[in-house]
């Protein structure tokens, strides 16, 4: 069945092959997992492929300034090679920026002639409030250059991505474009559903979300998972238009969440649409 779609996988991590087993093993350590990819573009192409992906949104994130450029740079060159090795069109790369970097105009200036398709964000790796003033100036430069923001959102340990801030700022914000990953607010899904669905600039992921636990946090009002059924609810309380598939390689698998995504009985319009036809139109991908 999987195979009569086109499938984009719209959140992907991904690093350089030097440095790429030491960045999984921090994420997992960061996360308390254990991941099911190597973090590589080659282990991605591999195994999203044998997944039944087309596609691929990729990033990494800056945890402090000096990373920017070195990290965009990477991306732009992993999109560039991958043509190259006859993969042409896979690879859609986003930057990465950093609210204390010196020269934030400058380095999206670079990133738009780098090519690259949008920004990734991660508050509790960068240590930033979503809503931080430090963080107005990002939004501000994302939304005269038409550059759609990925924003890691949510987790009970930390208070940089919830919901609420950046509710806060799509009202401040309200031509820029954001892709709330992890359904809006890691294991806090039906809040972020209830605080953030109907505008018009906002659209969500399914990365890290479907059939994810969140039990070991133990924390209320957080709820424990999310079944199938209730992913499918959340989905269309989103609107089946706002809502992208991503698996948040490397940390999970494609073919496991693709099995998960088909239980959940959505329309074949519906699953078009959050296949691929989505991130498409969210980033621009021909």
């Amino acid at each position: 069945m999987i195979n009569q779609y086109s499938i984009i996988d719209a959140h992907c991590h991904v690093y350089p092959e030097k440095i790429a087993a030491r960045a999984v093993e921090s994420t997992d350590q960061f996360y308390d997992t254990h991941a099911h990819g190597k973090g590589t573009v080659a282990d991605l192409l591999e195994i999203g492929g044998a997944a039944g992906c087309d596609g691929y949104v990729i990033q990494s994130v800056a945890s402090t300034p000096h990373h920017v450029e070195s990290i965009n740079r990477f991306i732009a060159t992993a999109m560039s090679e991958a043509e190259a090795a006859g993969h042409g069109g896979k690879l859609t790369g986003l930057g990465t920026l950093h609210p204390d970097h010196p020269d934030l105009r400058g380095a999206v200036e670079a990133i738009v002639a780098y090519g690259l398709h949008g920004v990734k964000l991660h508050p509790d790796m960068q240590k930033f409030h979503i809503d931080d003033p430090s963080a107005y100036p990002i939004y501000a430069l994302c939304a005269e250059y038409g550059l759609p923001i990925l924003m890691h959102m949510g987790d009970p340990r930390f208070d940089y991505s919830h919901p609420d801030r950046l509710y806060r700022v799509m009202k401040d914000f309200s031509d820029l474009t954001v892709v709330a990953a992890h359904m809006g607010g890691w294991a806090n899904w039906d809040y972020a559903c209830e605080k953030l669905a109907g505008r018009s600039n906002l659209y969500v992921d399914t990365s890290s979300s479907m059939a994810t636990p969140a039990k070991e946090y133990g924390i209320e009002p957080y709820v424990e998972s999310l079944t199938p059924e209730h992913t499918a609810v959340l989905i269309r309380k989103w609107g089946a238009e706002k809502v992208l598939f991503g698996s948040d390689y490397p940390m999970w698998s494609q073919a496991e969440d693709l099995s998960v995504f088909l239980e959940m009985g959505l329309t074949e319009e519906e699953n078009r649409m959050i296949l691929s036809e989505n991130a498409k139109r969210v980033f621009r991908i021909e």
